[in-house]
Formats: structure tokens, C-alpha cells, sequence
């Protein structure tokens, strides 16, 4: 099975571009699922039809499905949020604010992808193409099961046979509630549910992540920024989807100007992103709505290539810790060690070897350090970050 997560900056038209890498993927003979875990749902909207919170077959091989998060919520946090909506309130007045506090941030996005895990499970389909919230909301998701897994461990320190000794003596003693038997079942289908989460979504010959841009200043730069934090969580970024291209056809003088933008910028994404490859989809002359128009930009974009094909499996960012310094590894292949040269700016990284250019946004643990050596190995570039002073 295959699972494809789309993200990018909000307006970028990665919702269109995930439908449209379903629709060629249902037309090439995979069952193929589209979903969405935006809030803001509009994956119906690009179909021109009323989505539902199970999947819905649109044509031969399609299923699409709008996720409703407030059912997510009831259905795989009920128990749980029950019993903290008590122990929060245990010496204090219930109202709707408490039942508000016990659903987590990110507790919905986490609880949709856990039905996304269950259709991974069930092998229902083949592929399952997911259109995410905007990118920081997609960060955020995909880092929430670890950070889920922490709170967890500290909320309930206690095993089970210790709270079933333990739970009769200190519940009246402290007059709060522990957490029953069904709290703990609950609790351990969530901590396996994530584990399973992680190991699915970590697995680079199952799961890639797909980054979706305009070639235009803001979003670029946010799309530079996910690119580095999704390699520090060692999710494999196969593929960058530069969309509403002006094609070159177009001379109309009112779109010179863009034009010119447009092709500064489609430099600085390749600059940015290679060797991911790099695909492109032209700025419709149409609204990119229904099945027709959907198929059109999915062979804009792929042509006779499978788009649910890996389209890249190394990782082209590297972060690890040496001693006090930390050091940044870049793919570099068919490079020479000639002509290297660094500068840095702020959290921006430029790197140039020979005619080869990389504009690289670093996380913030590193902006705030400076260059101390860098080396070639294997067609790799490692570079030293630390204090003090540059070696």
C-alpha cells in the first residue's frame, strides 16, 4: 500500500493536486482513496460534490472522504475525556470550558489519521492520498504522536495492577478520580495506535510527503522551512509540486511582470529542493473543479508517469549532534569539493559548489550558530555548526 500526504503553504492548490493524483491513480487501476484532514474542508468543493465522514465512490477505483473531526473526537477520546473531564473537576464546578480543555490541541488531526491507520490495516485500497491542513498545522501533526505518547506516560505514571491496589485507597483519600479499566484499555489502544502511527509514517517505502508551492516569495520561504523540519523528523519528501505556473505561451502584457517573478522564483525552488524531483502544473484557464478538469491537471502534472510511484527515497537533509556542534549534511551528488563556498544569513544556508547552488532555511537550534568547517564525503557536504569562533 501506498500513502501520499500533500501539504503546503494555505491557497496553494494542494487540495486540487491531491485530487488530481487520485483521479490518475483510481484511472490507472489502483483503488484509491482521497481524504481530508483539513478543518476547513474543500476537498468536495474540487469534486463539485457534498463529501461525507465515510468514503464516498466517485468513479471506477475513487473514494473520497471529508473526515469530521468532532466525530473522531467522541468516537477515540470519549472514554478517556470522561475521565479527565472528572479528575479536572473533581473539586471544581463542570461547564463547557472543561470539556473544552480536555481535547488536546491536535487532538482531532491525531484521531483522523488513526482512521487513516485503520484503512492502512484493513488493505482496503491501494493507495490513500491524504490533502493536509496547512503546512505548520501538517508539522504539528506529524510530530504530535511522540509528543502525544510523553503526556501520556506522565499523565498515567501508574500501571494497572498498581492503580487496581492503589485506586481504592487514594480515591477517597485525595477525593479524585482513578482511572478505570476502561480508561486503561482505552489508553493502551491509544499508545499502540500511535506506535503502529509512527512505524507506518516513518516507513519510506510506504509513506511519502509531497510539498506543494506557488513560485512566489512567502511561499516559498515556508515551503524551505517544512522541507528542513520534515528531514529532521526523517519523513521522506519525495516530491515538490510548483503550481499555477503562467505558462510562456501567454504573452499578454498584463502577465509579464508575474511571469518575471515566477521565473525567479522556479530557480530558487530548484535551487532549494533538489535532487527532490520537481513537478509542475500551469495556471488553469478554468476554475479546477470536477472529474474532467481534475484529469486534465493530473496529466499536467505526471504525464504517463504513476504519480503514487516513490519518486525519491534518500534523505537530502541531515541533522546529528557531535560533541558540542552539530553537523549538517546536504546531498551533493556529482559534485566536486572545488569552488565551495558558505554564507550565511540569519536561518538562511547558501551553498554554492561549482555551478551547483543550494538556498537552505535551517531550524532555529542552528540559526543561532555559526559555520565552524564543512567536508565532502561520498558526494555529501558535512557542515559543523557550533559557538565561538569559525575554524
Amino acid at each position: 500500500m501506498r500513502i501520499i500526504l500533500y501539504t503546503g503553504k494555505g491557497g496553494v492548490g494542494k487540495t486540487s493536486i491531491a485530487a488530481a493524483t487520485a483521479v490518475k491513480s483510481a484511472k490507472d487501476g489502483k483503488k484509491t482513496l482521497v481524504v481530508s484532514t483539513d478543518p476547513a474542508h474543500s476537498l468536495g468543493d474540487c469534486f463539485d460534490i457534498k463529501l461525507q465522514n465515510e468514503p464516498m465512490e466517485l468513479a471506477e477505483n475513487l473514494w473520497a472522504q471529508e473526515i469530521d473531526t468532532i466525530h473522531e473526537v467522541e468516537q477515540g477520546w470519549g472514554v478517556i475525556q470522561k475521565y479527565f473531564t472528572d479528575l479536572f473537576t473533581a473539586k471544581a464546578v463542570r461547564d463547557i470550558t472543561t470539556e473544552e480543555l480536555t481535547v488536546f490541541p491536535g487532538m482531532e488531526d491525531l484521531l483522523s489519521l488513526i482512521r487513516i491507520l485503520g484503512y492502512y490495516k484493513e488493505g482496503r485500497f491501494d493507495v490513500i492520498i491524504i490533502d493536509c491542513a496547512p503546512t505548520g498545522e501538517t508539522l504539528a501533526l506529524l510530530s504530535f504522536p511522540e509528543m502525544m505518547r510523553w503526556w501520556m506516560e506522565k499523565l498515567f505514571p501508574l500501571k494497572r495492577k498498581a492503580i487496581k491496589v492503589a485506586g481504592p485507597i487514594v480515591e477517597p483519600l485525595l477525593k479524585i478520580p482513578m482511572p478505570s479499566t476502561d480508561v486503561l484499555d482505552e489508553m493502551e489502544r491509544m499508545y499502540d495506535a500511535l506506535d503502529e502511527m509512527k512505524r507506518v509514517f516513518s516507513d519510506r517505502e510506504t509513506t511519502s510527503i509531497r510539498i506543494v508551492v506557488n513560485p512566489e516569495k512567502m511561499v516559498v520561504k515556508e515551503a524551505q522551512r517544512s522541507f528542513t523540519y520534515l528531514n529532521i523528523y526523517n519523513f521522506n519528501v519525495d516530491a515538490v509540486i510548483v503550481n499555477r505556473v503562467i505558462p510562456q505561451s501567454v504573452t499578454d502584457s498584463y502577465f509579464k511582470a508575474w511571469k518575471d517573478i515566477q521565473n525567479k522564483y522556479m530557480a530558487e525552488i530548484s535551487d532549494s529542493f533538489s535532487p527532490i524531483p520537481i513537478f509542475t502544473a500551469p495556471l488553469f484557464e478554468t476554475e479546477i473543479v470536477g472529474l474532467p478538469v481534475l484529469d486534465r491537471l493530473s496529466w499536467e502534472v505526471f504525464g504517463d508517469d504513476d504519480p503514487t510511484d516513490i519518486k525519491y527515497t534518500g534523505r537530502a537533509q541531515q541533522f546529528t549532534k557531535d560533541g558540542d556542534n552539530y553537523v549538517f549534511t546536504i546531498d551533493i551528488p556529482f559534485s566536486q569539493k572545488d569552488d565551495l563556498s558558505l554564507n550565511q544569513k540569519g536561518d538562511e544556508l547558501f551553498v554554492r559548489v561549482g555551478a551547483v547552488k543550494r538556498n537552505i532555511t535551517l531550524p532555529r537550534t542552528i540559526a543561532a550558530l555559526s559555520v565552524k568547517k564543512a567536508k565532502f564525503e561520498d558526494s555529501r557536504l558535512n557542515i559543523w555548526f557550533g559557538g565561538g569562533e569559525d575554524a
